[in-house]
């Protein structure tokens, strides 16, 4: 299988500005690139998309560049944003920009002869060049009635309170640049990104044709969506980073084992590189026995392997596997941490837990249950449970001998509700 088959069977493709791009993915090497505006200092699963296409390139045999925004993310893009965004200053940009120039280089080979991948800055060369030379140079082969066409200028146009400021109007010309830069400099006859950024593409594929009378070669992704339309990467509460520090890794495990059954299928085959085999067989066990979510494992697993790495994948896996279970109780203090470190807490002080306390104070105490009475008949219904071992008996104390790993106590009430129990010393 070639490289568009690859991309087109995993459903990689929304957009080929040209139906050459299949002959040119499956030849001879071609330096390709996307590009990432570091407008935080981490990148998230959003980008995994673009990040693996890039991979995805370089196993091929095709050199995949990544520009890392130190330019354009001052300027911040407008595709694909209802409103303005807040401009970053320069020491921020600055400190974004080397921890995702950092992360990017996780997924990319730097020593591959021919194909090493190559992380770039484009303040490297938009502020070398003035304004006026740029209004000149580039300002000139555009037309503001074809700009102002664009989805993502039109659509903030028809806001009418808020609109586009010349700074976001400006960024398609910063963006068309990039390509006509890297274009001239590095070989790069291909630009990649998601749907949104069609309008960019084919302007700076315009702009090496105006200019260098050559032509270049743009291919899209669709967005990627969860299963009620909402926007990819974002979890109930928040971002889910790619960044250890900002998502454990449990989090980011968790996120993707969550993967509705009507959107897995899609994921396994934009997040993974599982074969075709596997995919079918993983899209059955789906139809035939969802409440197994053997696709949702696979996917979690999969993705955490690549972001996080095989060792962490595999303490997370026991901590999930733990998390409702009466493993918790074999658990080492490490992996136990990965499993609660989100989770709601309580804290003790170590001499009234020597000293026993109430299971049914406990819950009550902890927020499980709103009184004690309400305690007493979830424990007597069989729905309160203390390190995941099932309590029927309100009259039970809970003591220090009791504290599992790192001493800490799990109460849960049915299938999801549980607090973490801390002792203070």
């Amino acid at each position: 299988m070639g490289l568009f088959e690859e991309l087109s069977s995993r459903g990689l493709i929304a957009q080929v500005t040209d139906d050459r791009i299949a002959a040119i993915l499956d030849g001879p090497s071609i330096s390709a690139y996307i590009g990432f505006d570091p407008t935080a200092d981490s990148l998230h699963v959003g980008h995994l998309v673009q990040i693996f296409n890039l991979r995805r390139l370089q196993e091929f045999g095709h050199r995949p560049i990544a520009v890392a925004g130190g330019a354009t993310g001052l300027i911040g893009d407008p595709s694909g944003k209802s409103e303005e965004r807040n401009l970053l200053n320069s020491d921020g940009l600055s400190e974004n920009l080397s921890k995702i120039q950092n992360q990017l280089s996780r997924f990319l080979d730097f020593d591959s002869g021919s194909s090493s991948a190559m992380v770039l800055n484009n303040a490297d060369w938009l502020e070398k060049i003035s304004l006026v030379d740029f209004l000149r140079e580039v300002g000139k082969h555009f037309s503001v009635n074809q700009m102002v066409t664009k989805d993502s200028v039109r659509s903030r146009l028809s806001e009418r309170e808020q609109g586009i400021s010349y700074t976001e109007f400006s960024y398609m010309l910063l963006q068309s640049y990039d390509f006509l830069h890297l274009f001239d400099n590095h070989n790069c006859q291909l630009q990649m990104g998601a749907s949104d950024q069609w309008g960019n593409i084919t302007s700076g594929i315009e702009l090496i044709r105006r200019v260098r009378q050559k032509v270049a070669y743009g291919l899209t992704t669709p967005l990627v969506l969860k299963a009620d339309g909402t926007k990819f990467g974002k979890s109930e509460s928040a971002t889910v980073w790619i960044d250890p520090s900002k998502t454990s890794p449990y989090q980011f495990y968790q996120f993707f084992l969550r993967a509705e059954d009507e959107v897995v299928g899609g994921y396994l085959r934009l997040f993974t590189w599982l074969g075709n085999d596997e995919l079918a067989d993983l899209d059955l066990a789906t139809a035939r026995t969802p409440s197994k979510r053997l696709a949702q494992s696979a996917l979690a697993r999969a993705v955490t392997d690549l972001v996080h790495g095989p060792e962490i994948t595999n303490k997370v896996q026991t901590a999930s596997r733990a998390l409702f279970s009466e493993e918790i109780l074999g658990l080492s203090e490490d992996i136990l941490e990965l499993a609660i470190e989100d989770a709601p807490t309580y804290k003790v002080s170590a001499n009234s837990l020597a000293d026993g306390v109430s299971l049914v104070d406990l819950f009550f105490d902890a927020g499980l249950v709103k009184s004690k009475s309400e305690s007493r008949k979830v424990i007597a219904q069989g729905g309160a449970y203390l390190n995941n071992v099932r309590i029927a008996n309100s009259e039970i104390n809970v003591h220090t001998r009791d504290l599992i790993a790192g001493g800490v106590l799990l109460l849960r009430r049915g299938k999801k509700d549980y607090v973490v129990v801390r002792v203070l010393n």
